[in-house]
């Protein structure tokens, strides 16, 4: 059984080309195969390989600037899930298009999985999921408002149309594993937009934490790897729907 990591960390590195060669060649000493994506902004990406690969390479990650709390999300596969290694330079390590959005200066509030259900059943919230149509279609919580984007970098235009439609209520937004929905978060606080919530750690840290009989998730979560779809506990439950 192979050890699947997801991750992201925003942070700021001045040379972002130059940790790349340190970050492959970790991964190619571990057996770790995967994308990684490197830019200014931070860290972002999924890697599997055996479980000792994996630590180490997450060990060699925390070394990086501002990495040291790194945090990822972690489930199995019985199979390696990437055909390849790919350890990218990029101008953004999640694309939303928008030059100047930075996490780091102020996100939306952060809620634990286990807070979420409450927050979300309240009648003055609105919860949107901040993923693509294809990814909505596999699997969404109960309620949740699909802007039917066909990429990421279309939810700011999204916004700008449909913002009306939230005028006072509570936003709550989420995403696979919590790195679009706190970049999301980060582009409405800049813009001004109060009483803004994501979900910490995504989908993934959702189903991990919260007993499916708690759960208000319907569906799968589909990941970017061979595995389709996973469910409550991160089990893996074979490709999305057509």
């Amino acid at each position: 059984m192979l050890t699947v990591a997801a991750l992201y960390r925003f942070t700021r590195f001045a040379e972002p080309a130059a940790l790349i060669p340190g970050i492959r060649a970790a991964c190619e000493a571990g057996a770790v195969k995967g994308t990684l994506l490197v830019a200014e902004e931070g860290i972002n990406g999924t890697i599997a390989g055996p479980a000792a690969g994996i630590a180490a390479v997450l060990a060699h990650l925390r070394t990086l600037p501002g990495c040291t709390d790194l945090d990822w999300k972690e489930s199995r596969a019985e199979t390696m899930p990437f055909g390849r290694l790919k350890v990218r330079l990029k101008r953004e390590i999640v694309t939303m298009g928008l030059p100047g959005v930075d996490p780091n200066a102020g996100v939306g509030a952060y809620v634990a999985p286990e807070d979420w259900n409450a927050l979300i059943a309240a009648p003055d919230v609105a919860v949107i999921d901040t993923r693509s149509g294809f990814e909505v279609a596999a699997g969404s919580f109960a309620g949740a408002v699909d802007p039917g984007i066909d990429s990421f970098r279309d939810f700011p235009a999204w916004w700008a149309e449909n913002a009306p439609r939230f005028a006072g209520k509570r936003l709550a937004l989420f995403c696979t594993g919590g790195i679009r929905c706190e970049k999301a978060t980060a582009w409405l606080v800049a813009q001004g937009v109060p009483g803004v919530h994501h979900l910490d750690g995504g989908i993934l840290r959702y189903l991990e934490t919260v007993p499916e009989a708690e759960s208000l998730w319907h569906g799968g979560c589909f990941v970017f790897d061979e595995r389709g779809t996973l469910g409550h506990g991160l089990r893996i439950e074979g490709p999305p729907p057509p």
